[in-house]
């Protein structure tokens, strides 16, 4: 009798475990692995199910389009389904509005901004350009000779490389920028010099840099940042700030209630030790932000970007 009865509790105690975990999430990263979206939806994973917050996380890449073709599948496959969700940023906003894409972030559950960065631009350890004023010659002695290596078409980078001409004094629909799907992608161009300079958050290429195989020039912060060794572009004589943020949304068409438990399960995951360290070892600014004030601020940001991206020559 009494080893039925610890069978019992026993089987009990394991349901009751079980039911600390939340729904078993799977996340889109809408990019190639290597880049920012790869990265924090890893650093998600990690943190999600470290931290028990859920029992499995799964991880998929659907590369392109600078994200516009992951979220195209995900809001026609994902609807209704609390457990998948998907991460995007500034970037995804950019490449909606210059692909013209039929699908946008209004068909999506956005649940919180996550994380801000700000651009880093290098070059090669071996590049004749020591610095960011040796870069601004060259760019305005002839703006095609240099070719910018960085993420998808119409993203912070694309906006970041056009911003820094226009501030220059370079026609800024001038600049030779190549996209790239993912951070690896870019990252082997710039390290085998087929591209005159490399522009992305620093984080992707923090590694290189310290390693001493690319030279960073300059970050587009305000004011330096605390253990990185580059002046801010400001500083550098361009007069160019812009930062960089990634946020996960949820599927189309959830209830209230399963929107405010995917809140919640995030919520707990970016107060975890786990999830600070991530921001912490990737140099990622913690700029979370959810609910209604999110919503408020996303529809901000794109009205902005719109603009910029006309004001730059990328969207008529």
């Amino acid at each position: 009798m009494r080893k039925l009865l610890f069978a019992i509790v026993g089987i009990a105690g394991m349901a009751l475990s079980g039911q600390a975990f939340a729904a078993d999430y799977k996340i889109v990263a809408p990019a190639a692995p290597g880049g920012g979206w790869d990265q924090t939806a890893r650093s998600m994973q990690t943190a999600l199910q470290d931290e028990k917050i859920s029992g499995n996380v799964q991880v998929m890449n659907v590369p392109g389009a600078g994200g516009t073709i992951g979220l195209a599948q995900f809001v026609n496959q994902a609807s209704g389904d609390p457990s998948q969700l998907i991460v995007g940023g500034y970037v995804m906003v950019g490449a909606i509005l210059t692909n013209n894409s039929p699908v946008t972030l209004d068909q999506v559950t956005p649940i919180a901004r996550l994380t801000g960065e700000y651009e880093a631009i290098v070059v090669p350890a071996a590049s004749d350009i020591k610095d960011m004023a040796g870069l601004v010659e060259k760019l305005k002695a002839d703006p095609g000779s240099v070719s910018w290596g960085g993420g998808s078409a119409g993203g912070t980078d694309h906006i970041a490389a056009a911003l820094i001409a226009k501030a220059v004094g370079v026609d800024p629909t001038k600049v030779n920028y190549i996209a790239f799907s993912g951070g690896g992608e870019a990252l082997a161009a710039i390290l085998g010099g087929q591209v005159t300079a490399g522009i992305s958050g620093y984080g992707e290429f923090a590694s290189q840099v310290q390693a001493g195989t690319l030279r960073l020039l300059a970050v587009s912060s305000d004011v330096k940042i605390p253990g990185v060794d580059a002046p801010t572009l400001k500083e550098s004589g361009v007069d160019v700030s812009i930062q960089n943020w990634r946020m996960v949304a949820a599927a189309p068409g959830l209830s209230p209630e399963q929107t405010a438990a995917v809140t919640a399960d995030i919520d707990k995951m970016v107060k975890s030790a786990t999830w600070q360290k991530a921001l912490a070892d990737k140099g990622w600014a913690d700029t979370y932000l959810a609910g209604d004030d999110f919503r408020a601020q996303l529809a901000k940001d794109v009205e902005a970007t719109s603009s910029i991206l006309k004001d730059i020559g990328l969207v008529k």
